[in-house]
């Protein structure tokens, strides 16, 4: 318990005495999880959408992959990328491994199956009729498909928060495709697995605290954005 308290109290030295290091580390991690968030958005949203709205063949079995998808193990993420961006690997030429570009690359991979579930499962559920009914209006089917997404805004908000969650909070990928190297690669789950293995348990537990404020901050924010005009 007196650790868990030192830790608490470390986490507040650190952060407020504006420590250059952690202060650095911590928007790092913002940055990487933000850039493969938005990335995951865009991918995740369109090829949800178009699985939601497509008829085909064999259907059921690529909605089982995505949702296979979102749990997809980030160390599994980690493994792959790195064999393919290894000197060796397919894109090796594009000497990216342990670069911060990697982390986004692998950190997208993790979150895009989350958002796209979510998107796949939102769209479905409205109702079926909606679609006729706003191509009757004259909508073209980019516009109507523009309006399902506007009408599946609440869960979507949804989609975000997991897809960032999932990412701010994974340590496998990170260190096996950024190479937690200081002052280039490091975030903030992979500090606080290099302190804990070095036996600074107060350094671990701080750089711990700070990670679940800044989480709960971003996801506080979206939840106003997305309880904000709640349907009656």
């Amino acid at each position: 318990m007196d650790l868990i308290i030192e830790g608490i109290v470390k986490a507040f030295l650190l952060f407020f005495s504006l420590d250059s290091e952690v202060i650095g580390i911590t928007l790092f991690s913002l940055k990487v999880s933000g850039i493969a968030t938005l990335i995951s958005l865009f991918i995740g949203i369109s090829l949800g959408t178009a699985v939601a709205l497509i008829r085909f063949p064999g259907k059921k079995i690529v909605v089982s992959l995505i949702n296979t998808g979102m749990g997809l193990p980030p160390v599994v993420v980690g493994l792959f990328v790195t064999i393919f961006l290894w000197r060796n690997g397919p894109f090796g030429f594009l000497e990216i491994l342990y670069t911060p570009s990697a982390m986004i690359i692998a950190q997208a991979i993790i979150a895009t199956p989350i958002v796209m579930g979510i998107t796949l499962a939102s769209v479905q559920q409205l109702p079926g009729k909606l679609r006729l009914q706003i191509i009757a209006l004259g909508a073209t089917r980019l516009q109507m498909v523009w309006t399902l997404i506007k009408e599946a805004k609440l869960p979507l908000l949804a989609a975000v928060m997991a897809g960032f969650g999932g990412v701010i909070s994974e340590v496998g990928a990170s260190i096996m495709v950024g190479g937690n190297i200081k002052g280039y690669t490091r975030v903030l789950t992979t500090a606080t697995v290099m302190e804990t293995s070095k036996g600074n348990f107060d350094i671990a537990i701080a750089l711990s605290i700070i990670l679940l404020v800044m989480a709960f901050l971003v996801n506080l924010i979206l939840t106003f954005v997305q309880q904000r005009k709640r349907p009656s």
